[in-house]
């Protein structure tokens, strides 16, 4: 694979003390895509080749990138490497709802993330290398990328999450150039049936995916997040679902992270005494 790493040390401080984490920004090549895409792998200041680390992959949401939703220091999520002992991957999905489009085959952004993205990581980078060590969140758009890509990729990934994702995009057929990657809701409704989170569910069985998502009362995502949540718990599927005050707004997912990265925490950590 091509890759181009541009390095540099970005230094948090938190009331215990300082951490120092390390940014990579990578080209990564989608042979699906015929391109170079941009990423940003945060190591932890422990990181060795010598010992491997769980990885959280985190998606950007609808106008966002790669740099700017999660690798920026305003959104602190940088001093998380350090924090939980992990390496944190922010891809750049550009406006593709994570999807490999019916419609058009320039758009293979669920192939990327779930087989090409993972394996360069894998390749590159010290990890563990299996479903067990490998969870997948993100933030609006993100959110439903995520829950997508993991609900149909079990293999690849162990656990899962969603911050005011957007769980259901039926009600949305106008929004965020979503027919740019599934044509029209009016003219190829089917697509839009076969792609939205809240019809996959019948893939999962109890326990097959450690699954948490959350979304703001005051969001215009919130009510299918509640859809979803209650179509969880007439399957019997556990997962762990918030709701509280907030907005489709940066200060909510930055309260959010911190919920879903004790989760993965304690998620990876009973997967590793469970392979003792």
């Amino acid at each position: 694979m091509k890759r181009k790493i541009l390095s540099f040390m970005l230094f948090a401080c938190m009331a215990t003390g300082a951490f120092a984490a390390r940014l990579d920004t990578v080209m990564t090549y989608s042979k699906a895509m015929n391109k170079e895409i941009p990423a940003i792998v945060i190591t932890p200041d422990s990181y060795t080749s010598k010992k491997d680390y769980s990885v959280v992959y985190m998606l950007h949401g609808f106008g966002g990138s790669y740099k700017n939703d999660w690798a920026s220091p305003k959104w602190d999520v940088v001093k998380y490497a350090d924090v939980y002992d992990i390496i944190i991957v922010t891809p750049d999905g550009s406006d593709s709802w994570y999807l490999d489009s019916p419609i058009d085959p320039s758009y293979r952004y669920e192939t990327y993330i779930s087989q090409e993205l993972v394996a360069f990581v894998d390749t590159h980078y010290s990890t563990r290398a299996t479903r067990e060590g490998r969870a997948i969140t993100g933030l609006s758009m993100g959110g439903h990328g995520a829950l997508h890509t993991a609900f149909l990729h079990q293999d690849v990934f162990g656990a899962c999450g969603s911050m005011s994702g957007g769980v259901d995009i039926r009600p949305f057929p106008n929004n965020w150039h979503m027919s740019k990657t599934l044509g029209t809701y009016a003219e190829h409704p089917e697509n839009w049936e076969r792609h939205t989170v809240i019809n996959l569910t019948h893939l999962l069985t109890p326990g097959s995916l450690a699954i948490i998502f959350d979304c703001g009362t005051d969001d215009f995502f919130y009510e299918v997040n509640c859809r979803l949540h209650e179509k969880l718990e007439y399957m019997n599927i556990p997962h762990d679902f918030t709701s509280r005050p907030g907005a489709h707004t940066a200060e909510y997912w930055r309260n959010s992270i911190k919920y879903h990265l004790v989760f993965f925490d304690n998620y990876f950590n009973s997967k590793k005494e469970e392979g003792k």
